[in-house]
């Protein structure tokens, strides 16, 4: 039996609705630890509490919604699909770019998606659920909580639309710089990722500010110069 509990749940949203806030937004992000790519963030709000929906496999929407990280691939994409298609859910996505990321850093890259997100609703929120414990540049009443990826229910379902979102993004990129497997990282300095960047260097979208990156980017420049005095010599 699966403790409710351990799971997600609408207590903090229907707390804010006892309070008479109708329109409250959960947010969260994708993004912050790869090392190339995008930071995306999404801006979710529930509608209501009793979510039904057509898909035989998902009928309580409840039992399936989990912090994404805690989902396979497979299991995302089809949530996915039902949290962006159902009436109940409304949803907005901001990105920002690895050049801006370089700019203004990762933190307050991560900030502005979430402003981007809120932005992205069809009407302003009445309230802001923030996973995390930053608050953002909007004057909208906000309350930041801890891990709320795996306690509240919008906030979940934001880290679910965020993370296909964001991984959609780098398959993509993937068929243009394939060399780095992007498709099967997305950009987070694994064995594979740090291995291609020692051999090829960074790309357009490698994130210039990370120290992985600027220690294998001063790396291939050595390389380079050593490999230019030999020819040199001879």
């Amino acid at each position: 039996m699966i403790n409710k509990y351990m799971l997600p749940n609408l207590r903090n949203e229907k707390r804010l609705w006892r309070r008479d806030f109708k329109r409250i937004a959960g947010l969260d992000e994708s993004g912050r630890g790869p090392l190339a790519g995008p930071v995306t963030a999404a801006a979710v709000i529930i509608r209501s509490a009793k979510l039904k929906t057509q898909n035989s496999k998902f009928k309580n929407i409840f039992k399936e919604i989990k912090d994404s990280k805690k989902l396979n691939s497979k299991k995302r994409e089809k949530i996915y699909k039902i949290l962006t298609n159902h009436p109940q859910i409304e949803w907005g996505i901001g990105r920002v770019s690895e050049k801006v990321i370089d700019k203004i850093n990762i933190l307050e890259a991560t900030k502005l998606a979430m402003k981007k997100a809120v932005r992205k609703l069809k009407r302003k929120p009445d309230f802001l659920i923030l996973d995390g414990n930053f608050k953002i540049n909007i004057k909208i009443p906000q309350k930041s909580i801890k891990r709320a990826d795996e306690k509240v229910f919008s906030c979940s379902c934001a880290s679910i639309i965020a993370k296909v979102y964001r991984d959609r993004i780098m398959r993509r990129y993937h068929k243009k710089y394939p060399q780095y497997g992007f498709e099967k990282h997305k950009g987070y300095p694994t064995k594979l990722h740090l291995k291609m960047l020692k051999k090829y260097g960074s790309c357009k979208i490698h994130r210039k500010s990370f120290r992985p990156v600027i220690k294998y980017q001063i790396s291939k420049i050595k390389n380079k110069k050593h490999k230019s005095k030999i020819k040199n010599l001879h």
